[in-house]
């Protein structure tokens, strides 16, 4: 790797930090923010309560400079290793109190929601707080307050006093902050060069990652590491060398051409949800309760993918729209058919010197789509059963193409294929929906554990079939 440093740099709180990794340094690559920033003494506002990122007491704030803007999100660091602070700017609960003329004035955010009595044990209004400063930031809408709150979990105020507050905040005027300019002075040169260790890769270019991986096949691949970072603190497993896909900008392009999106791998959940979103409205229902925004903020559309998840909520979606995967190693590239790519449980095709580059979706304007996701929790919650169907009528009316994809009901995501071959070529009708649901179980032999039994997922399955015939019918 060329200009590489066996360092990071990035800011906190407006002043640049450097983290040095080595043999004399208490931190690892695979430290978490969280534990890093309580480790330094002055920013012990971030809390541990789940260490998995689902209930949002260690919500930070990460700034990043693109196309010369700031953009602003909220993500849980009790999952997030150091090296992605890389080039980007950290804002811990320490930042929103103001020190002027000797003495500390809290930010206008503190003060809304102290004065909507927002808090009542307090551990979790840190974070509460941060997801709010990014809320502000970013000029969300009232109707953006659920998607800002959805990973933040508060067991005291029943959530109207922080509604209340939120909504006070959607009415704040951003105001122009001469520190950003301080800041992206701060920032230069910054996030110019690639971080490594001997256990830790993270190149700037997908070339020289590819260059990694063909060295070192049995590498452990990361992007947002929402899900790899688990192993680390559920479970204290050394994840051994690491590349690490989060910094290269290269991968993080959408592009929109005539006949097909083209995704790069390392587009965010989020940023999926804002653009398809707009476009489908299956993506929209899907990725509006597609984990929470501090884990959308950050997980990629390539991690996704790539740890074979058969509840993975993507998958559904891609195997309705006809997606391909282009999968590439140092000297060539090739695609993928999306129901190809995965073979097992947690297993893919990708061979060991291969990586995901895009995923293409085709646009087809001939093709009616439709998604649901079940779940126990509308907000933040894994799937008991997800679907996405897509069908296309003949001029008489008659069903002349179908995919019926399911995730939760199997090893894999797994299309209902006996009950698309009995409605091909049938009238657009109940009774004929009605047979269909009924071969759901003979489609599927589902498993039972916390998230629904065996029956509950046939059950769920069948009526999903029967929901997308009510609602595309007008019923």
């Amino acid at each position: 790797m060329k200009n590489t440093k066996p360092y990071i740099e990035f800011l906190l709180n407006g002043k640049k930090k450097q983290v040095i990794f080595g043999e004399e340094n208490a931190f690892s690559p695979t430290t978490s923010v969280m534990n890093w920033l309580r480790a330094l003494g002055d920013y012990n506002g971030v809390k541990e309560g789940c260490a998995e990122g689902d209930c949002g007491a260690c919500t930070v704030v990460l700034g990043e400079l693109i196309d010369g803007k700031w953009k602003y999100k909220a993500v849980t660091s009790c999952i997030l290793f150091l090296p992605y602070l890389h080039g980007k700017h950290l804002f811990t609960v320490e930042f929103l109190s103001i020190q002027k003329e000797g003495e500390y004035q809290w930010h206008e955010i503190s003060q809304i929601l102290a004065d909507k009595n927002a808090s009542q044990c307090g551990y979790c209004t840190p974070g509460i707080a941060m997801s709010l400063y990014a809320f502000y930031k970013n000029q969300k809408k009232e109707e953006d307050i659920v998607h800002a709150l959805s990973g933040n979990l508060c067991r005291c105020t029943g959530y109207e006093s922080i509604r209340k507050a939120a909504v006070e905040i959607a009415g704040l005027s951003l105001q122009d902050d001469e520190l950003e300019k301080q800041w992206q002075e701060l920032l230069k040169n910054t996030a110019n060069f690639s971080f490594a260790t001997s256990q830790y890769y993270q190149p700037k270019t997908f070339e020289e990652a590819l260059s990694i991986k063909q060295e070192n096949p049995k590498i452990t691949t990361i992007s947002g590491a929402t899900d790899m970072a688990l192993l680390k603190t559920k479970e204290q497993k050394d994840l051994g060398v690491i590349l690490d896909l989060s910094n290269i900008e290269g991968l993080k392009e959408i592009k929109k051409e005539e006949n097909h999106w083209e995704i790069g791998a390392g587009v965010t959940i989020e940023r999926l949800r804002e653009t398809l979103g707009k476009q489908w409205l299956d993506f929209k229902n899907i990725l509006d309760v597609f984990g929470s925004n501090q884990i959308r903020s950050v997980a990629t559309i390539g991690g996704n993918l790539g740890s074979g998840s058969p509840i993975g909520d993507l998958w559904p979606l891609l195997m309705a729209h006809q997606a391909q995967i282009i999968i590439q190693s140092k000297h060539e590239a090739h695609p993928e058919e999306v129901e190809e790519f995965i073979l097992d449980y947690r297993t893919t095709n990708l061979m060991p010197n291969e990586l995901i580059s895009r995923i293409i979706i085709p646009i087809d304007k001939g093709w009616i789509f439709w998604s649901e996701k079940v779940s126990k929790r509308t907000q933040l919650d894994i799937s008991s059963v997800s679907a996405a169907f897509a069908f296309r009528l003949t001029k008489e009316g008659k069903i002349g193409a179908l995919i019926l994809a399911y995730g939760g009901m199997a090893a894999i995501p797994k299309r209902a294929q006996q009950a698309e071959e009995y409605l091909l070529g049938k009238p657009f009708e109940e009774a004929y929906f009605e047979k269909a649901a009924a071969l759901i179980a003979q489609d599927f032999t589902p498993f039972s554990d916390a998230r629904a039994s065996k029956e509950g997922r046939l059950l769920i399955a069948s009526n999903l079939l029967r929901k997308f015939f009510a609602y595309e019918s007008g019923l």
